[in-house]
């Protein structure tokens, strides 16, 4: 994957966009990877501490809850942008790379 870094000076083009929707989606999928990894421990941390109480117990379950249905957004908008590849042509779209 060829990345064309524009300088200071130069105008902004179309085809610049490719590069930074790429950059937003690989940012927003890690973090909602990172997201989703830590409200699983958290959810099992309240799980196990929950100590037989009802109250803590339905808390846990929600949580974990959550998470598992976050994973399953992640994994369906990736989905969907393989499926938007795969009808276009552009494979770029799937080509995440986090840069600093």
């Amino acid at each position: 994957m060829d990345y064309i870094y524009a300088s200071a000076g130069d105008v902004a083009e179309l085809q610049d966009l490719e590069g930074i929707f790429q950059n937003i989606i690989s940012s927003l999928l890690a973090l909602a990877g990172i997201a989703l990894f830590i409200t699983l421990l958290l959810g099992g941390f309240k799980f196990i501490s929950s100590g037989g109480n009802p109250k803590n117990l339905e808390s846990a379950k929600q949580t974990l809850t959550w998470a598992i249905i976050g994973i399953i957004l992640v994994a369906l908008s990736y989905m969907i942008l393989f499926l938007i590849s795969e009808v276009t042509g552009n494979k770029k779209i799937l080509n995440f790379r986090i840069t600093f």
